[in-house]
């Protein structure tokens, strides 16, 4: 149902393939767009926790993912239409190669999809670097592969300034608007393992670099252009959507108004957030918060105690524990009130380096073994390579999929779970993984709760605070 239109500058800024310096481009806009004192929202498309995680630095509040795989293309026009009302601008960053796709071999879930679903102008990113005119045969390629390619302009990046003032015609001879070249410079190179870190230190640095990078882009880059481009995108249409939360059981789920005394009761889950455990997808959270609960976020690494007595759940999610399996290790009382919330009935949602940290044994990465909370009988151990990359769609024994996710992880376990089957989508690949017991949900995959709200709601059902009221 159509409520009304409003207008929304929106961008979207994707590469040809990975490593072209999207990321980058990316944080120094939304760094100069933050110096005007736009209101601004990033989403990443697809997967990525890091990339938001870099967002937030740079705008100070959460960034968003748009997934054609997690959701349905009519959920995902919801969480942006949702997300956007209060923004004067929306950047939003691709992820891989502009078409590339689930599967590699299909658009779903691709950069061009959310630009299609979301009807956003698309800057392309071009990696100039050992090459020259064969660039514009590239970006050709681009423009021509869909009907609608959505692609409004070219940004080259690793390319010098005589280079870029010969190229710029030839590409706008395309009818693309050419927005500037990046210098292959100091301040543009970024090392990926550097956006995870959450320490104050790193923190200083990060925002030292971007303030740096800000600085290089803004007389490379032709900005008002780039939100000419943006002011071009239609209006967004705000409409009315049924509500999956309320549609499932989950919507009906235990919401602890109140107790026979009157006091509302507060339903608390406790949220792992610091250096080790820093992989979260926002719209995760905040389906918690719209069913209910209140988050608490603790420090597995420097804190002592779980944040109140009285939890009802605790969410471990993925991260760096093996950057960190020794500090982890040694403090022993945060391994014990993990133990001991488990053993008082205290629910547990552990996803990657979460469910790493539920083992009995974690090899660190200097090669150490160290022992962890020993909720799992099992062992986490380096493999030197890449377990398992990609989507994931995840089956019970009944053959209900109950879940969708993603897997990206270097570290394996001895007993990876067997209570549901991973199938990835388009190929005939799958295998067992996870544990689903009434007090337990741990596995390598990365959950998307909001592709089926329900299964999570379930689980957290009759979990209600006793000892937390106000």
């Amino acid at each position: 149902m159509r409520e009304k239109t409003r207008p929304l500058p929106r961008i979207l800024f994707a590469a040809p393939c990975s490593g072209s310096g999207k990321t980058v481009v990316t944080c120094g806009v939304l760094e100069l767009l933050r110096r005007r004192n736009l209101t601004c929202i990033s989403f990443k498309c697809g997967p990525d926790y890091i990339d938001p995680m870099f967002h937030r630095y740079v705008l100070g509040v959460p960034g968003y993912n748009l997934d054609g795989f997690f959701l349905p293309p009519s959920e995902v026009v919801r969480l942006f239409e949702e997300t956007t009302r209060q923004a004067d601008i929306a950047v939003l960053e691709g992820a891989m190669g502009y078409y590339d796709g689930v599967a590699g071999i299909t658009t779903q879930a691709s950069a061009w999809e959310t630009a299609d679903l979301t009807d956003s102008p698309v800057i392309l990113v071009v990696d100039g670097k050992k090459s020259s005119l064969s660039l514009l045969a590239l970006v050709k390629g681009f423009l021509e592969y869909e009907k609608d390619s959505h692609i409004k302009g070219v940004i080259l990046n690793r390319t010098s300034p005589m280079m870029a003032q010969r190229l710029g015609p030839l590409l706008e001879d395309l009818g693309v608007r050419f927005l500037g070249a990046v210098p292959q410079c100091e301040e543009a190179d970024w090392e990926s393992r550097h956006l995870g870190l959450t320490l104050p230190g790193e923190q200083r640095r990060l925002r030292e670099k971007v303030k740096a990078l800000a600085d290089r882009l803004e007389p490379c880059l032709d900005l008002e252009g780039i939100l000419e481009l943006a002011g071009t995108a239609p209006p967004v249409v705000r409409r009315k959507f049924p509500d999956p939360c309320r549609a499932s059981s989950a919507g009906k789920a235990n919401t602890g108004q109140t107790r026979e005394s009157g006091a509302k009761t507060i339903r608390r889950i406790a949220v792992a957030r610091d250096e080790a455990f820093c992989f979260y997808y926002e719209e995760n959270l905040n389906l918690l918060r719209s069913l209910g609960w209140e988050l608490s976020f603790f420090s597995p690494l420097h804190d002592q105690h779980l944040p109140c007595p009285g939890l009802a759940a605790i969410v471990l999610g993925g991260g760096y524990p093996e950057m960190y399996a020794r500090e982890l290790s040694e403090n022993h009382a945060m391994l014990e009130a993990v133990r001991t919330a488990y053993g008082q009935g205290v629910k547990i949602l552990a996803e990657c380096g979460g469910f790493l940290y539920l083992h009995e044994t974690l090899e660190g990465a200097d090669g150490r073994s160290y022992p962890m909370a020993g909720i799992l009988g099992a062992a986490g151990y380096r493999t030197e390579k890449l377990s398992r990359f990609g989507y994931v769609s995840l089956y019970d024994g009944q053959g209900n999929q109950v879940a969708r996710g993603h897997e990206f992880h270097y570290w394996d376990s001895t007993l990876p779970g067997t209570d549901l089957k991973a199938v990835k989508p388009l190929t005939t690949r799958q295998w067992n993984c996870m544990y689903v017991t009434p007090r337990l949900i741990a596995g390598f995959p990365h959950l998307y709760y909001g592709f089926n709200p329900g299964w999570i709601g379930e689980f957290l059902e009759n979990t209600v605070t006793e000892d937390c009221t106000e």
